[in-house]
């Protein structure tokens, strides 16, 4: 049970027991969306956006043959790059942030994706989450993801009482080891989609129910 009145003591230890929890729930979570590269996972997330990962990877196998690289996004041709992103949702907005971005990526980073938070937020397209996805998911350093799964059940696990993604991740980064920030977050990912959902939760076959507050 959690106690009514937490003290930081002993939430840090019931956030260590859900991360226990989690990844013994999930030991092989990971990012649902398909890719090779760092510009496949950077291109595939942004294409995520109101969109599903089911979605997202019918579309890329034929997206990324036909456009392998950086260069070829930045030459892309508009109409051809909408019709081949269009099942994915808002196709002219995200074939525009492509195009840009691989612009950028050709003119300021030599074709490849940068290593840095820093850089990663300033190309088209590319917000925190974006960045953090793939800081953590292929270039393997601590990184926290705030998606509306992770947003949702940070919330209800009350982890964090904040509202804005920004503010999530750092009440998890405070309150996380480095060393889970990523694994905590693709296993929050997925016990928000098969067990934790927005609707109906399950909550008497949840996992973490002894270290849940939800509902309250």
């Amino acid at each position: 049970m959690v106690p009514e009145s937490e003290t930081a003591a002993e939430k840090r230890a019931r956030a260590a027991r859900i991360v226990a929890g989690l990844k013994r729930l999930y030991p092989d979570a990971g990012c649902a969306l398909h890719h090779g590269s760092a510009l496949e996972l950077l291109v595939a997330t942004i294409l995520s956006a109101q969109c599903t990962d089911e979605r997202v990877n019918q579309v890329t196998p034929l997206l990324f043959r036909e456009y392998p690289d950086a260069a070829a996004y930045a030459g892309a041709d508009p109409e051809r790059l909408e019709a081949r992103i269009r099942p994915t949702g808002f196709f002219r907005n995200k074939a525009r942030s492509l195009r840009l971005l691989g612009r950028e990526l050709v003119e300021r980073h030599g074709g490849k994706v940068p290593e840095c938070l820093e850089d990663l937020v300033r190309l088209p397209g590319v917000g925190r989450k974006t960045a953090n996805v793939v800081l953590g998911t292929w270039f393997g350093k601590p990184a926290i993801f705030v998606d509306t799964h992770v947003a949702r059940l940070a919330g209800r696990l009350d982890l964090s009482r904040a509202t804005e993604p920004d503010r999530i991740e750092a009440d998890l980064m405070e309150l996380l080891p480095r060393r889970d920030w990523t694994v905590t977050a693709h296993s929050l990912i997925w016990h928000g989609r098969s067990v934790c959902r927005a609707r109906k939760p399950a909550c008497d076959a949840c996992g973490l129910r002894g270290s849940c507050p939800f509902p309250g």
